[in-house]
Parts: C-alpha cells; sequence; structure tokens
C-alpha cells in the first residue's frame, strides 16, 4: 500500500507544489505542506480513491489553506514589503505562457489581496482549471458559493492585473537594457527603459537594508537604485535567469550574491521592479525547481 501510495505522491509532487507555492508565495512553506499531505495521504485507503490528482490537490488546498491563515500574522508583523519568495525556474516554464504568468511576480503580488479563500478559489479555477465540485470539497464551501467566490476573486485579480501584455522577446530585450544601465549606473538609460508609473519594491525582511514602502515613479526609482546599488557600482554586477517563469537578474555586491531583481514589462517600459535581498528567501537559487499545472 505504501509503495502504491508513494508512486502516486511523487507522479503528481510537481503539481501539488505548484498549488502551494501559488497559493502561499513561499516555497519554504510549499514544502511543508507537501510534507503534511504526504502523512495524510498514506492514511487514506486508495482502493476508495476514484481520482487519485484530485484527491491530492484536495488534501494540499486544505493544508495550504492552514497554512496561509498563520502566515497573515506573520506578514503583519514583516518588516517593509513582502514579496513571494523567488523559484529559479527551467526556461520551458517560460514556454507556457498561463503558467509563467501565474507564477510570475506581478500576478502573486495580486494574488496577495485577495482572502485566503478567494486566493485557493482563483489559483484552482482560473489556473489549474479545476472543477466548482471539487474545489468546493477542498474549502468546505458549496459549489455555489465557490461560483460566487471565483467570480469576485476574478474580478479582483482583472482590475490589478498588468494592463498590457509584451511578448517573451520584449520583456529580454527591457531586461538586457535595464542590466546595462544598471551595471553602468546611467540614470539617463534607466529612465529611457523605466515606465513613468514604474513601482519598485524591495524586500529585506529586516535582515537586509531595504526600503520600507514602495517607491513610486521613475524618477524615485532612478534615485534609489543610483543612490544605493550605484554607490557600489564598480563592485556591481548581475547574471541573467529564469525566475518565476520570466527573466531576472541574479545581483552580486563585491562579488557576493546580493540579491534577486526581477521586472514587470508592459508597453510603456518596465513597470515594476521586484528586488528580493532577504537571505531567507535566497536559499533556492541553486537549482532549477520543476512546476507544472498538469
Amino acid at each position: 500500500m505504501t509503495d502504491r501510495a508513494t508512486e502516486a505522491f511523487l507522479a503528481h509532487r510537481n503539481l501539488l507544489f505548484t498549488v502551494a507555492y501559488e497559493m502561499l508565495g513561499s516555497a519554504a512553506d510549499a514544502e511543508d505542506v507537501l510534507q503534511e499531505t504526504w502523512l495524510r495521504w498514506v492514511d487514506v485507503e486508495l482502493s476508495q480513491v476514484l481520482d487519485q490528482r484530485a484527491y491530492l490537490v484536495r488534501i494540499t488546498t486544505r493544508q495550504a489553506l492552514n497554512r496561509l491563515r498563520t502566515m497573515q500574522r506573520r506578514k503583519e508583523a514583516y518588516v517593509g514589503p513582502w514579496l513571494p519568495e523567488p523559484l529559479l525556474t527551467a526556461p520551458d516554464v517560460a514556454l507556457d505562457v498561463e503558467l509563467a504568468e501565474s507564477v510570475s511576480m506581478a500576478l502573486m503580488l495580486v494574488l496577495e489581496t485577495l482572502s485566503p479563500t478567494e486566493r485557493a478559489v482563483f489559483v484552482l479555477r482560473e489556473v489549474f482549471d479545476v472543477g466548482y465540485d471539487e474545489i468546493a470539497a477542498a474549502v468546505d464551501k458549496s459549489p455555489a458559493a465557490v461560483r460566487q467566490i471565483a467570480h469576485r476573486a476574478r474580478q479582483h485579480v482583472d482590475a490589478r492585473r498588468p494592463r498590457s501584455v509584451v511578448t517573451p522577446s520584449q520583456t529580454l530585450a527591457a531586461l538586457e537594457s535595464f542590466q546595462r544601465a544598471l551595471e553602468t549606473g546611467n540614470p539617463q538609460a534607466l529612465l529611457d527603459i523605466l515606465a513613468p508609473e514604474v513601482v519598485l519594491m524591495s524586500d529585506g525582511g529586516g535582515i537586509k537594508q531595504a526600503a520600507r514602502r514602495p517607491i513610486m515613479g521613475a524618477d524615485k526609482v532612478v534615485r534609489f537604485v543610483t543612490g544605493g546599488l550605484g554607490k557600489n557600482e564598480a563592485a556591481l554586477s548581475t547574471v541573467p535567469a529564469m525566475v518565476n517563469g520570466g527573466p531576472a537578474l541574479l545581483v552580486y555586491l563585491d562579488g557576493a550574491f546580493d540579491g534577486i531583481m526581477s521586472i514587470q514589462v508592459e508597453e510603456a517600459g518596465i513597470s515594476g521592479v521586484y528586488y528580493v535581498r532577504n537571505p531567507e528567501k535566497l536559499t533556492r537559487v541553486d537549482s532549477e525547481i520543476p512546476l507544472t499545472l498538469g
């Protein structure tokens, strides 16, 4: 029985991790949820399970919901902006447009504005196309209630998600221009690539120095970047990487890894810059994390 349970769990592990990560925004907590899911799964009578994938997703969702509610208290006490834990992802994630958007920093931050139940319903329905009846079983709501929650969450997300879509090649080109401007410390080059209403968020977690509030507007973002990172211009270097399904930069100061900078690109230029410096969120940047919708 345990061998069969193990085989089924491993077959769906990447999916379960993706579900948990999109609900939580934390790979460390997602791993804990998978451990809790496994402990419950091995006690299940498999002969009574008609759809192992759906059953495992249901367990994972319930455990993630429990974890999400406790995380709310941690975030309330967090120092400065809270950004999702960045994940080094394989190039094939970027080729799956739906998956890449669902794990992008920009959308993950929008999901942070939903209630725990709304986030679970949105992720299961809009990202993983789970049926309303199955979602209802996972979140302990009626199918009718789940439909209402899904509609409300979809409206909320649509009102806040990026306004225009650019191609992966446009995003990559913007990142390359941004990288050159960063490494040369050229304020005008930075202004040229940033959208006028760009927002920069930096997450130091109270461990590393970071702006306590989002920085809004191209001029202010340039001053922050050139006045902060720019002070170490000679020692600053960056390496392109694929993070959360999109191009990003690994930032090094004085040769030491300092953080991950992800960007959101719209027609007007780079509209979002997300800089994670909190070392507790940078433990998974040495190997690719497999993510999947199936």
